[in-house]
C-alpha cells in the first residue's frame, strides 16, 4: 500500500498537537504567539466580518473559535487529527483535509485564509489555486507565507529554531521560504495581490515578549508597522489576495 502523500506532516503535527497550547492563550495571554495570533485575526475580522470563511489549517481552533466570534459562518480544515480533536472540542466545524484538496464546492466563501500553513506545502500552486476555487468571485484569500528577507528567517538560518517535544525539532517538517517578490509569480490567475500585512516585523525573538517593558515596545512597534511598506521584511508576510469577478 502507498504511503500517504501527507503522512510526515500529519505525524509531525500530530505530536505538535500535545504541546501546541502551552504557549498559546490562555497560558501566556500576553506573551509572543498572542500577539501574531492578534494581528491574523484582526485581519481576518477586516475582510471578513459577517461573512463566510474558511480556515486552512485550523489546527486546534484557537484562531477559528475567534473567527467564529464575528463571521456568518466559520469552517475548518487541517491534516492533523491529533489538531482537530482539539479543535472539535472547542465546538468548531472542522474536517480533516489538505489544503492542495479541500472539500468543498466552488465559490462556497467569502474568504479563505491560512496563516503557518502553506510554508509546509511543496505544491504551493495548487494549494493557492483550491484556496481561490472555494472562494467566491470578488472574494479574499489570505494567505501567509515564511519571509527570507527577515529577521526571522535569519534567526533560523543561524539555527535557533525550536523543538516540538523532546525529540522532535521544526526541520523535521518540511518548509519554505517565499520572499515577497515571489508571491506575485506562485498565484493562480483569478487572484491578484491587493496589499500585505506583516507580522513579526522588529521581533528577533519570542523570548522578548516575556520582559515586560520591552513586550509593550516591540507589540506597539509591531502593530504600528503591520500595514505599512515594512511588511516587505516582516518573517510572515500575509498577502490580500482579491479574487476577480
Amino acid at each position: 500500500m502507498a504511503a500517504h502523500p501527507h503522512r510526515d506532516t500529519r505525524t509531525y503535527y500530530d505530536e505538535f498537537s500535545r504541546r501546541y497550547e502551552a504557549e498559546r492563550r490562555p497560558n501566556r495571554p500576553d506573551g509572543y504567539h498572542a500577539l501574531i495570533d492578534d494581528l491574523e485575526v484582526e485581519l481576518v475580522e477586516r475582510y471578513g466580518a459577517g461573512k463566510d470563511v474558511l480556515e486552512c489549517g485550523v489546527g486546534t481552533g484557537l484562531l477559528l473559535e475567534r473567527i467564529a466570534r464575528f463571521a456568518r459562518s466559520a469552517v475548518g480544515i487541517d491534516l492533523s487529527p491529533g489538531m482537530l480533536e482539539k479543535a472539535r472540542a472547542r465546538g468548531l466545524n472542522v474536517s480533516e483535509a489538505s489544503v492542495t484538496a479541500i472539500p468543498f464546492p466552488d465559490a462556497s466563501f467569502d474568504v479563505s485564509c491560512s496563516f503557518k500553513v502553506l510554508a509546509h506545502v511543496p505544491e504551493i500552486g495548487r494549494a493557492l489555486a483550491e484556496m481561490a476555487r472555494v472562494t467566491r468571485p470578488g472574494g479574499v484569500v489570505l494567505a501567509e507565507f515564511y519571509n527570507p528577507v527577515s529577521l526571522r528567517a535569519l534567526i533560523k538560518r543561524v539555527g535557533l529554531g525550536g523543538k516540538i517535544s523532546r525529540s522532535t525539532h521544526e526541520s523535521a517538517v518540511y518548509t519554505r521560504f517565499d520572499a515577497p517578490w515571489v508571491v506575485p509569480r506562485v498565484l493562480p490567475p483569478t487572484l491578484s495581490l491587493e496589499t500585505a500585512r506583516g507580522v513579526r516585523i522588529v521581533t528577533p525573538a519570542a523570548a522578548v515578549m516575556r520582559v515586560p517593558g520591552l513586550r509593550r515596545l516591540v507589540g506597539a512597534a509591531e502593530r504600528r508597522l503591520a500595514d505599512t511598506g515594512a511588511a516587505f521584511f516582516a518573517g510572515f508576510y500575509v498577502a490580500v489576495l482579491r479574487k476577480s469577478s
